[in-house]
């Protein structure tokens, strides 16, 4: 099996540096072998994909933004752990989508994420998930994404 970092390099994807976060909390925290992140909004190159989805922001582009989103996540369990080599699977992914009316599809706009964590990781990415519709979230992002990964 590849390395992690070596799956990165090969799909031309560098880990993003941690956000900043907007609050009063840490974007990841260790608890024995296993790492938590907090909320992760699709920011990329200082732009945020906002918009409802099923509104402005269409299925398509909502699953790059949380595959985005799930990419911001990552770096931040890789400052935890001190690289992402060092993460040995993906426990948990929680997907936020920010629906409008009748919008039902926030589990393929999930599959952004997962897809991204399968292709890193191979069998270590697959994990238990969870894909919710809510009315908003912060700074109007279309979705966010949160991870439990094992080191």
């Amino acid at each position: 099996m590849s390395k992690p970092s070596d799956k990165l390099k090969a799909l031309g994807i560098s880990l993003p540096d941690v956000a900043t976060p907007v609050g009063s909390y840490l974007p990841a925290l260790r608890v024995g072998d296993l790492v938590y992140t907090s909320g992760q909004l699709p920011l990329h190159e200082g732009r945020l994909t906002t918009g409802l989805v099923g509104g402005p922001i269409d299925e398509k582009a909502a699953t790059a933004a949380a595959r985005v989103a799930c990419l911001n996540a990552l770096a931040a369990v890789a400052d935890i752990a001190g690289g992402i080599d060092a993460i040995t699977g993906i426990v948990r992914v929680m997907v936020f989508v920010a629906s409008s009316d009748g919008f039902t599809e926030q589990a393929a706009v999930a599959n952004g994420a997962s897809d991204l964590l399968a292709e890193i990781f191979d069998e270590q990415g697959r994990h238990v998930r969870s894909a919710v519709g809510v009315a908003v979230l912060p700074k109007n992002a279309c979705v966010e994404v949160e991870l439990v990964a094992s080191l």
